[in-house]
């Protein structure tokens, strides 16, 4: 992994670029977008670093989790014809984050065990008694939505009621989207236990394509929008009072709240093996969930993809 330059731009002669924290897509035509996942790493929703494997993580990720979850809802996923790279239906995205909580965890100033260790009882909507305990599972999932922060500002937490109330999703469609994130969820805890993993909580995007058709899109499950906990260990840890394994982002979230940052200021320099173990724990996630064994793409990322892209006829 030494001297490999993680790939955080790239120029494509597409159409209609859109640029995201981690994403960068492009019109195909068709109804069609080419997105391109980048190794930037966002945390306290501000770009911290760059991580080499991170977006093929990330997209082969999120394509396999796309297929075990495609009988529950419709996505967005039509091929990945690069390491990087995603052919998707054209969507467009619902301007909420769907964040579906297991557990009582987190670090941000939009995670429950912030709001609720800072006092609050009622959050999100939802009302949580005294005594509750970081990390310990709730009674049941629950879905706590935000809004979707600019570059650089922070989500805003809603109560489910705020989403329609609001003007943000129309309450048929809002129930479509409840019922189905609570069901993918299910699936991925599933999935995870077999693994040897705990889906702790997950952020979902949902869409429109062009039809009016509700599409999940974005990702799903990768380590960047979800929490993993390593089972074995899990419950001594939290007997306790220690942290979970995480095969996550938490892992950087913690490494910078023990530097004293949070989302405002400079951004404070973290040693390199903070970001070596972080691409190795994403890599170990792939593996563990999917089965199979992680092939690394070849760097420079940002040739590999033009060129793939160049084959594929488009341009």
């Amino acid at each position: 992994m030494a001297g490999l330059e993680p790939l955080d731009a790239i120029e494509l002669p597409l159409d209609d670029r859109r640029d995201g924290k981690v994403r960068v897509s492009w019109a195909l035509g068709d109804d069609r977008r080419l997105f391109v996942t980048t190794d930037r790493l966002s945390a306290f929703d501000r770009i911290i670093a760059r991580v080499p494997y991170k977006g093929q993580v990330l997209n082969q990720l999120a394509g396999w989790w796309f297929e075990q979850t495609s009988d529950i809802i419709a996505n967005h996923c039509i091929s990945l014809p690069d390491p990087n790279v995603l052919i998707a239906r054209a969507a467009r995205p619902l301007s909420v984050e769907v964040v579906v909580r297991g557990h009582i965890t987190g670090v941000t100033d939009t995670a429950l065990w912030t709001r609720y260790a800072a006092g609050e009882r009622t959050i999100y909507g939802h009302r949580f008694p005294d005594g509750m305990v970081k990390n310990s599972p709730l009674p049941a999932p629950i879905v706590t939505p935000t809004t979707k922060g600019a570059h650089g500002t922070h989500d805003i937490p809603l109560s489910q009621a705020d989403v329609v109330a609001d003007g943000h999703v129309d309450a048929a469609t809002w129930s479509q989207v409840e019922a189905a994130a609570l069901a993918v969820f299910e699936r991925g805890r599933e999935l995870a236990a077999g693994s040897g993993l705990i889906l702790a909580d997950t952020k979902y995007e949902f869409g429109l394509g062009s039809s009016g058709e509700l599409l999940l899109i974005d990702e799903v499950h990768t380590p960047d929008s979800s929490r993993y906990w390593v089972a074995d260990s899990y419950e001594a840890r939290l007997a306790a009072g220690d942290e979970p394994e995480s095969l996550d982002k938490e892992f950087v979230r913690r490494a910078l709240a023990d530097a004293g940052y949070t989302g405002d200021g400079e951004i404070p320099e973290l040693p390199a093996t903070v970001w070596q173990q972080t691409s190795a724990r994403y890599i170990e996630t792939y593996e563990r969930l999917t089965g199979r064994t992680f092939v690394p793409g070849a760097y420079p990322a940002a040739q590999r993809i033009a060129d793939t892209v160049a084959a594929l006829e488009i341009i």
